[in-house]
């Protein structure tokens, strides 16, 4: 069958974020079986050799140039404007800017030829190039990452937000916005749970299914051994506000204290295109911004513990479940460890919960002192990955969406 893939972030190398994760190993799932062509826009970042190796991926690639990003200008004029087209068309400036009328007629030309037999949004900023109309002609899918609507009222809750009055003016907006466009599509996916309660909330009779998102095992193999030492290690794309906030949060609260306590304490914080926030903290005594690098599994080999201190920011962290593929022993927030059944009665222990600093001090002590509690993290984490959080396990989840079928 033939599968139409909408992404406007070009989703090759996987490693440099967690959209482009999620949408890549989904379509290399999909593509063992179906025929698939994928739409999606080059920034500046992307070579034309990604684009040849992408190419190697899909039966079609077809690439447009992202739009000129006209959502940065600071002018009070110009923030007025772009408030007041989210107000009148109800579409918010962060998928506008993306908005290609190029795109959108090559994919109306498509649809309209009946060259698929299924439309996917990979990420909802896509929505927007999916009519109304579309799916009475055929199955159309939006793959939300994450609830723009969620995320924005957590940060509003925990008072992380770049801008909390323009959140708190945009909240109902999101709101209308996420109900408005998810009653375009043929059936919802989501990460987690809450994301789907929320989104059912709005939509109750919309076919809503969780995939939460997967590890590759052979890219994430597990260790083979944990030499102990006192090395912390966070991993991510640190451009992103809520991984910001967790290692700002993480390196002034929580790591001088550790280092009173084990003076050798070091925190790697690896990911590409660390803010001047983020590259500010390398100033601080055993503090590494590394930045981004050929190889996220040898750094966290490398780790005693990878702490996920995250404090907003909804869904599965990949960042969880790398460093639990990897065998290394995670210390995580609530948000870090979402969706992930690491601790209860009858549940193996497969990470420490923290959320506030005294709670991070405890549990970071303990797996510092203790080998046996090391090793077992590590076991169990590797295993629940293996068992729950493959992409081969979510890729089937997906087919079926997409087609009805495993």
């Amino acid at each position: 069958m033939n599968i139409l893939m909408l992404s406007a972030t070009f989703p090759y190398p996987p490693t440099r974020g967690g959209t482009q994760v999620r949408t890549f190993n989904l379509l290399k799932y999909i593509k063992q079986r179906h025929s698939i062509t994928l739409i999606t826009q080059r920034q500046g970042d992307v070579t034309d050799a990604e684009i040849a190796e992408l190419q190697d991926c899909v039966d079609h690639l077809v690439v447009f140039d992202r739009p000129p990003d006209l959502g940065t200008s600071t002018g009070i004029l110009k923030k007025i404007q772009r408030f007041g087209r989210f107000l009148l068309q109800g579409t918010p400036p962060s998928v506008l800017n993306r908005y290609s009328v190029e795109m959108q007629e090559w994919i109306d030309n498509f649809v309209k030829a009946g060259k698929c037999d299924v439309i996917t949004c990979e990420h909802s900023v896509n929505e927007i190039y999916v009519r109304s109309h579309f799916q009475k002609k055929l199955k159309t899918i939006v793959n939300i990452h994450s609830s723009v609507y969620g995320t924005c009222r957590n940060q509003l809750t925990t008072g992380i937000t770049e801008n909390r009055l323009r959140d708190q003016i945009n909240l109902p907006l999101l709101r209308r916005y996420e109900k408005s466009y998810c009653a375009k599509f043929s059936e919802i996916v989501v990460t987690t749970e809450e994301d789907k309660i929320q989104l059912q909330e709005f939509n109750p009779h919309a076919i809503i299914t969780v995939i939460a998102n997967g590890v590759d095992l052979a890219a994430f193999p597990n260790r083979i051994s944990n030499a102990g030492g006192q090395r912390l290690i966070f991993i991510g794309a640190m451009d992103n506000l809520a991984n910001i906030d967790a290692v700002c949060f993480f390196s002034n609260e929580v790591l001088p204290e550790i280092q009173k306590l084990y003076p050798d304490t070091t925190f790697d914080i690896v990911g590409s295109r660390p803010a001047p926030e983020v590259l500010a903290l390398q100033e601080k005594p055993g503090i590494n911004v590394v930045g981004r690098v050929p190889s996220m599994v040898e750094y966290l080999h490398q780790a005693t513990l990878c702490v996920v201190p995250m404090r907003t920011g909804f869904g599965i962290k990949n960042k969880t479940l790398e460093a639990m593929a990897a065998g290394v022993p995670v210390v995580g927030s609530d948000r870090g460890l979402e969706g992930l059944a690491v601790d209860g009665a009858t549940i193996p222990l497969r990470a420490l919960r923290a959320n506030q600093p005294a709670e991070y001090i405890a549990a970071i002590s303990q797996i510092f002192d203790q080998p046996q509690l090391r090793s077992q993290l590590s076991r169990n984490g590797r295993e629940l990955v293996e068992s729950e959080f493959t992409w081969e396990i979510a890729g089937k989840r997906y087919e079926q969406v997409c087609f009805g079928e495993v």
